[in-house]
């Protein structure tokens, strides 16, 4: 039986200038669909899952974030004079125990996997999830979960997995599948960004992550790539050399790229129409609107 995971690192240190000049104020994590940061999608997504230790890894201009998830006693107070308790549990919903979130500096943006291996400390020798927030993720049972039930009868390590048009493969890191087993596949190769062609499948990993802690130990031994960082994928295709098991796993459930502006214009209508108390009047607005796009044209 394998391990359980209860531990989990968001990378949070990037900049953010795809939206400048908003992210120039505020982390790009704390950008709201309808009325919840990215952030927070992620955080009870991990929740969901059973994560217990939350290890952010964090840069300068990210104290935000700290903020957000520590309590606020005058706000409290004042909703609970007024007899706002509805409003008091959503914010209550927000707040972090003590000691239960933990923060990492990456001192300099040198890819993903170096700001994985940040955290290693705090990992220790227990396998671990990595969630990118800026992956929003829609579905039934949270797409954490989803792995986290599917790790416990396989171990290895595991990716989130989703199929993508073949012209778009060289946006992603491709997966080679050894076996195809539905839900599961296994993996015997990844490529990071195949140019146009050489994409061994059309299967690409998505910002989910179940981990060995070898990875760690990998992260440590191989070299940077061209543009001076450490890649995940190396590390984790380290893994398939040394004799471990890698698994893709395809989610159920619709992901949003919100690290672009489309995907998270994107996401907002889609979790905007799926909120009951804003659906019929943001449906109707939206209708109006494609009614008079297609009239002036």
């Amino acid at each position: 039986m394998s391990k359980r995971i209860t531990k989990a690192i968001f990378p949070v240190a990037g900049l953010g200038t795809r939206f400048l000049p908003a992210t120039k104020a505020i982390p790009k994590e704390i950008m709201t669909l309808v009325d919840r940061p990215l952030i927070q999608y992620a955080i009870d997504e991990a929740r969901a899952a059973g994560i217990r230790d939350f290890i952010f890894v964090t840069a300068r201009g990210k104290s935000a974030l700290e903020d957000y998830f520590d309590s606020a006693p005058e706000l409290e107070a004042s909703l609970r004079r007024a007899g706002k308790e509805e409003l008091l549990e959503i914010l209550k919903s927000t707040n972090m125990d003590s000691g239960a979130i933990a923060y990492i500096r990456q001192h300099k943006p040198l890819g993903l996997g170096h700001a994985v291996w940040c955290a290693r400390r705090l990992i220790g020798n227990e396998p671990f999830a990595v969630i990118l927030p800026d992956d929003v993720i829609a579905a039934e049972k949270p797409c954490l979960q989803q792995m986290v039930e599917a790790y416990a009868e396989t171990g290895g390590s595991m990716v989130a997995a989703m199929e993508v048009p073949k012209e778009q493969t060289s946006a992603y890191g491709i997966l080679d599948v050894k076996e195809d087993m539905g839900s599961l596949v296994k993996v015997s190769g990844m490529v990071e960004k195949p140019a146009a062609g050489t994409a061994p499948s059309s299967l690409a990993v998505i910002g989910r992550y179940i981990l060995s802690p070898k990875i760690m130990q990998n992260l440590g031994k191989i070299n940077r790539g061209a543009a001076g960082e450490l890649q995940l994928t190396d590390a984790i295709a380290a893994e398939m050399e040394q004799g471990r098991d890698v698994f893709g796993y395809r989610f159920r459930g619709q992901r949003f790229d919100c690290g672009s502006k489309a995907g998270f214009l994107q996401a907002t209508v889609a979790f905007g129409l799926a909120r009951p108390e804003l659906r019929e009047e943001f449906s109707q607005y939206l209708t109006e609107l494609v009614s008079m796009r297609n009239a002036a044209q």
